[in-house]
């Protein structure tokens, strides 16, 4: 690639928004809600939007409502960049909702369900597909693309299918989750370790007029996550020193939203939360039985299997409390100054002119499946903070970065490549 076929990607894209525009009202116009989350109407779309072009489609479904369509555009070496979306969004309630979810455009305002988590994103994908396939433009490395289905619910029938059968291989990655927000932009480059804990209590019943002759449950198990909260939700955490640079950055991110202290402590210290309690019969009965389930997130960095051992032990300090089921996972993270991150974030920079932080997500998803599977990963959109709200919405100017962006980073990331590398 030249010099200046980045400005004549970027040219096309924007000679073409309106097509652009179209595409993406076209994935909206189809109802992917999961669940049920039956992909197969919009994946046909796909195949048909992409039939005229060179390139290599394969539908590959182990749930045949829920395919998944992998795309792959030749490039110049034997390198593969691999973009990655979704095409299942979250349900609706169509009643409350001002404009069409699925899909209208007032202004310049994009709205449905899925304009910003993701179906913009992927919209913007394809359209960088269209772009050098349009220009002639041969991309510096192989180009892959893997729209899948069933993220959502964290169903089986996507990337975890794609990964099991060795379908994906690739170098590095870009997801196209919204990571910017007005005013803000960011490339997700970590997330968050994860254990989730269901707790069982047992108790003594009696008549609620009598509460001392029986052992309430419920008590048992507010206490039991209180312990928790006093023995972990306060703990500084071990940083690693490699994690602190995204930690810093994290912060600069999410310090107009929540404070300064406020977001440091959210990655320094685990967050706790109690997501469900269910307990009891009749308000005049003491229950003798009772359930929660927590959420308890750790910093990328940090062995989870470590701090799981130490809850254990607490547990069983608790009386009347077991553990009935319990998950868990371990925070991942791109390093900040890899050919990745720093290809993904300047091609943001010069996109949209603004800083973008390299920060950590609060939670986890794909990447962590990606990163674990040995493929470099990050996440990238240009979005809105209407993820999963009322009136979801996306605008055109983010859609039509998105497709810059998407389009000029193959170029930027072999360059920082061989920079890093000369010999690779």
């Amino acid at each position: 690639m030249t010099t200046d076929e980045p400005g004549e990607l970027d040219a096309y894209v924007a000679d073409h928004r309106a097509d652009l525009i179209e595409f993406a009202l076209d994935l909206l116009a189809v109802d992917t809600a999961n669940p049920p989350g039956g992909t197969r109407e919009i994946v046909s779309l796909l195949e048909e939007y992409l039939s005229p072009l060179p390139i290599n489609v394969e539908r590959f479904a182990v749930d045949p409502a829920k395919p998944n369509l992998l795309v792959t555009l030749p490039g110049a070496s034997d390198r593969t960049l691999l973009y990655n979306g979704h095409l299942d969004t979250v349900p609706y309630a169509a009643d409350a909702w001002s404009a069409d979810p699925l899909g209208e455009r007032v202004d310049d305002r994009i709205y449905g369900r899925g304009a910003t988590d993701m179906k913009g994103a992927v919209a913007a994908m394809l359209f960088a597909i269209r772009a050098f396939a349009g220009t002639d433009i041969e991309p510096p490395v192989d180009l892959a693309f893997a729209f899948v289905s069933d993220e959502e619910v964290g169903g089986d029938a996507g990337l975890p299918a794609l990964l099991e059968t060795g379908r994906l291989k690739a170098d590095a990655c870009v997801i196209g989750e919204p990571t910017c927000e007005v005013g803000r932009h960011s490339v997700t480059v970590a997330d968050r370790g994860s254990i989730w804990l269901t707790l069982e209590a047992t108790g003594e019943a009696a008549h609620g007029s009598r509460p001392v002759l029986g052992k309430n449950a419920i008590d048992r198990l507010y206490d039991a996550v209180t312990t928790l909260r006093q023995r972990f939700g306060t703990r500084r955490l071990e940083i690693d020193p490699t994690i602190e640079p995204i930690l810093d950055e994290s912060v600069g991110f999410y310090e107009p939203t929540m404070g300064a202290e406020t977001a440091r402590e959210l990655f320094e210290t685990p967050t706790i939360n109690l997501g469900v309690l269910e307990g009891g019969d009749a308000i005049n009965s003491v229950p003798q039985a009772a359930r929660t389930e927590i959420d308890i997130r750790l910093t990328a960095g940090i062995r989870t299997p470590d701090l799981l051992s130490e809850i254990r032990d607490c547990i069983a300090d608790c009386e009347g409390i077991t553990v009935a089921d319990i998950s868990w996972s371990v925070g991942t993270a791109e390093p900040i100054d890899s050919p990745l991150v720093e290809a993904v974030a300047s091609s943001a920079e010069a996109t949209t002119g603004k800083r973008v932080y390299r920060r950590s997500a609060t939670g986890g998803g794909d990447a962590k499946t990606l990163r674990n599977a040995g493929i470099p990963t990050v996440e990238f959109a240009l979005a809105t903070d209407t993820v999963h709200a009322v009136d979801e919405y996306t605008t055109v100017d983010a859609l039509i970065g998105n497709a810059m962006v998407y389009a000029r980073l193959p170029e930027v990331w072999a360059s920082a490549v061989d920079r890093t590398d000369p010999s690779g």
